[in-house]
């Protein structure tokens, strides 16, 4: 079977203008309760959704990271570059993650802080892609944070010069069993290279497959008033 052969068509469900809450925060809380399962969104969705899950379950296979998202970067000369981030927090500011402020993404944050997300939850039909400008949190929320983090993973940050060329996987191993004796039995401060940022939303995008490519796709654009404006767009 080729590639182009690789096809999948979506089925489960719609989406109305009148399904949208109006500031674009609030329905993305809401997409996420009905992914996570925290929110009952009709008997026949839900349904349908446990059943998926069971066989994904029964096959061994694990439940995809719902807090993964795509980050696109762009670099001085205007070349974009995407990895997948974690979220860390959605508020009325916008949306949260952290990371390596020396890393490549940092890099280009620092030199160009228009960035974008996307979200997508196959088991759900659906995708988010939102844009907007980032900041770094301030360190208060960072240190909070860092605390919060598994012990290796705070030793971690410490370890590593995120994007940066290394001899081999030894020399990283050997820098962080170094870190582990130096901190024994004492708090792990934050590195003062890593930390939050927030991506405060300008545009927000909703997007539900349907049969046939015929999707349902919402937009919301902030407006200099800051109200939302939604508009449906052609799939």
């Amino acid at each position: 079977m080729s590639i182009a052969d690789l096809r999948r068509e979506y089925s489960l469900t719609g989406l109305r203008r009148s399904d949208l809450e109006l500031d674009p925060i609030t329905q993305f809380k809401k997409w996420f309760d009905q992914a996570t399962g925290a929110r009952a969104s009709g008997r026949v969705r839900k349904f349908l959704i446990r059943r998926y899950k069971a066989l994904l379950l029964a096959s061994g296979a694990e439940l995809l990271d719902l807090t993964a998202m795509t980050l696109a970067t762009v670099d001085k000369q205007g070349r974009p570059s995407a990895r997948v981030v974690l979220l860390k927090g959605v508020d009325r500011r916008g949306f949260v993650f952290f990371t390596n402020y020396d890393s490549r993404k940092g890099q280009e944050l620092a030199d160009n802080p228009q960035a974008a997300l996307v979200f997508y939850w196959p088991d759900q039909e659906r995708q988010v892609c939102i844009a907007g400008e980032v900041s770094k949190l301030p360190p208060a929320e960072s240190d909070a944070y860092f605390k919060t983090r598994p012990y290796g993973s705070r030793l971690a940050a410490w370890a590593s010069k995120q994007s940066a060329a290394i001899k081999d996987r030894a020399a990283l191993e050997a820098q962080w069993k170094q870190l582990e004796t130096q901190y024994a039995g004492q708090e792990i401060p934050r590195p003062p290279f890593w930390g939050g940022y927030l991506l405060s939303p300008t545009r927000v995008e909703f997007w539900q497959g349907r049969p046939n490519r015929l999707h349902d796709r919402f937009c919301y654009t902030r407006q200099p008033e800051k109200t939302w404006l939604i508009e449906r767009l052609a799939p």
